[in-house]
């Protein structure tokens, strides 16, 4: 029994990291969208 419930919270932890990882790369993804075209100073006329 103790087994399982170190699988299942091995398990658990393991989803989170996934869904943590997941939701980094879609907030750069947004940001990379976001700011698509945009220099870092303006041009000069």
């Amino acid at each position: 029994m103790k087994r399982l419930m170190a699988f299942a919270a091995l398990a658990a932890g393991a989803l989170a990291l996934v869904k943590k990882l997941q939701d980094e790369q879609a907030e750069r993804d947004l940001w990379a969208e976001a700011t698509d075209g945009v220099s870092e100073t303006p041009p000069s006329s």
